[in-house]
């Protein structure tokens, strides 16, 4: 029940965040936007470093293996993982759909991009779960929790980043946020796959785990960051990240 409940954490944070649709008039503030995606970009940071990357130097270490080496690779899989992904699917830049032109709507397309961005993060909690569960890969239940608090609360700002466009560009409030839920929904259903191969993947996690921190961060440098930074007001964004990754390393140290 703790896994379960740990693994559907992040879901919420999306949900919740794509509620914003039914209170919110317009759009998001910009204000609020910066700040938002700068602690969530702050979060994934240091869940990256503290729950991913040193567990899997610490579990190298304890199975025999030269420590930097699954680290590193896993982190370089990790990231061109995601630049794959980024050259097949449509690319979301200013809520607008570039990319692939199939049979799709623009609502579709930007669905369909948030959902495949969203596997590698349900993957890292799948993982930091089948660790825990394992008890031999040096990370506990508390820490597992702990990163799938901080991707909830990356995935609040993300649900409505997601929802408020769509209603802007004419879809109902209501399937704004289905949309927006839905987005997020492939986190459990990816986390659960882990989990049902934990045994197969236990020898693998090492790498499973720099895979996931690889993963997060090229979402943090290719999307978060850059839209936290832009304009005027990337101070703001500047502040939401180092509050983020206060957060998280505070989480991660405190329950891990």
């Amino acid at each position: 029940m703790k896994t379960f409940i740990g693994v559907m954490i992040p879901f919420f944070g999306t949900l919740i965040g794509s509620l914003m649709v039914f209170f919110m008039k317009d759009k998001i503030n910009k204000r609020i936007e910066k700040v938002l995606l700068g602690i969530a970009s702050g979060v994934m940071i240091a869940a990256s470093i503290w729950s991913l990357l040193i567990p899997a130097v610490n579990l190298a270490e304890s199975q025999g293996i030269i420590s930097w080496i699954p680290a590193t690779l896993g982190f370089m899989l990790g990231i061109f993982f995601l630049l794959m992904i980024d050259r097949i699917s449509p690319h979301i830049e200013k809520n607008k759909v570039k990319g692939i032109k199939a049979n799709f709507s623009k609502v579709q397309m930007l669905v369909f991009a948030v959902t495949l961005h969203n596997i590698p993060e349900g993957m890292a909690v799948g993982v930091a779960f089948a660790g825990a569960i394992s008890q031999n890969a040096g990370i506990t239940m508390a820490s597992a929790f702990a990163l799938s608090i901080g991707i909830a609360i990356q995935n609040f700002p993300e649900g409505a980043i997601i929802s408020m466009p769509l209603k802007t560009e004419g879809t109902s409030k209501l399937r704004a946020f289905v949309y927006g839920t839905l987005s997020g929904a492939v986190e459990p259903i990816a986390a659960f796959i882990t989990l049902l191969l934990t045994n197969m993947i236990v020898p693998l996690l090492p790498y499973l785990l720099s895979f996931a921190a690889g993963a997060m961060i090229y979402v943090v440098i290719n999307e978060l960051v850059p839209e936290s930074q832009e304009g005027e007001l990337a101070f703001l964004g500047t502040i939401g990240v180092t509050f983020g990754f206060l957060i998280m390393m505070i989480l991660d140290i405190a329950l891990g």
